[in-house]
């Protein structure tokens, strides 16, 4: 029996079907293609960031961002070298309150500004302990092992102010602080101690009243000058102050001061002469 064959009329019945099929294939294929090119792009474009990071970095001219949290500041491990490169001093105990209390405040400078932690902290403290001052240590230590008391740096800051820098001390320096006047001391060297002593006063130390404590505890030709000027800044304050005291010198050391005809002095003087022809006739008679 022959094969039967198609007829024309089914053969182009199928031809709309056979082109959206080729249709649907070119397009698949068209937007595959066009996947992979824009992946392979954008590989490319991620090498190149990295590999510019990488010369960068290389270069140390910029950081590269981070993604997410900021990572945490590293602390520097100090060892004691590093600590010894600062020229410490050594305390041996036998010294006065405000040189114990200047040791420790010139330790927590250098351990502040270098970021050291507090474990390093009271390793070189102790290190720099010798004499006296180590032998306190060692009694205060065993103290407190017996106590079970921590054994920290905050702790040995604490002992060893209230052995060298006791209450009682810093109560004497705030009452001396209240009562500080200029007396005899330059400008200069007052203001000095009167910095020194305001760190000890426990009341709260308004700037105005600081200036005008400063100001009032001044000689009384200094005050005079210095007072109209209602500084309120310290520094400022301080400032003025010497330079009126140093164009008051200049002023007294051009023109030095003549005998007083009124005054104590010259009053005694004059009261003694009109007393001489009296105590004369009364001699005389």
């Amino acid at each position: 029996m022959a094969p039967s064959r198609r007829t024309p009329q089914s053969f182009q019945g199928d031809v709309p079907d056979i082109a959206r099929a080729i249709e649907a294939m070119v397009a698949a294929m068209t937007q595959q293609s066009t996947t992979m090119m824009q992946q392979h792009e954008a590989s490319m474009q991620r090498q190149a960031a990295a590999l510019e990071q990488q010369q960068l970095l290389e270069e140390n001219m910029v950081d590269v961002p981070a993604f997410g949290p900021e990572p945490r500041p590293t602390v520097q491990e100090w060892s004691l070298e590093d600590f010894l490169k600062h020229h410490p001093v050594k305390f041996g105990g036998k010294t006065s309150p405000d040189a114990a209390d200047q040791w420790l405040k010139y330790l927590e400078r250098i351990f502040d500004a270098k970021m050291c932690p507090k474990e390093s902290r009271l390793a070189f403290a102790l290190y720099m302990l010798t004499g006296e001052g180590e032998h306190w240590w060692i009694n205060m230590k065993s103290i407190m092992e017996e106590r079970h008391e921590p054994i920290t740096w905050d702790v040995f800051r604490r002992k060893f102010l209230s052995e060298y820098f006791p209450d009682s001390v810093k109560y004497a320096k705030e009452v001396e602080f209240l009562q500080l006047t200029q007396g005899s001391k330059s400008v200069t060297e007052y203001a000095k101690k009167f910095k020194h002593l305001s760190r000890f006063y426990t009341m709260p130390l308004d700037k105005e009243w600081r200036c005008r404590k400063f100001e009032n505890d001044l000689h009384g030709d200094l005050r005079l000058m210095v007072a109209p000027l209602s500084i309120k800044d310290f520094a400022a304050l301080v400032e003025k102050a010497r330079v009126m005291e140093k164009m008051k010198v200049e002023v007294e050391t051009q023109h030095p001061h003549q005998p007083r005809v009124g005054g104590p002095s010259g009053s005694k003087h004059r009261h003694e002469e009109r007393r001489k022809p009296y105590t004369r006739a009364h001699f005389q008679s």
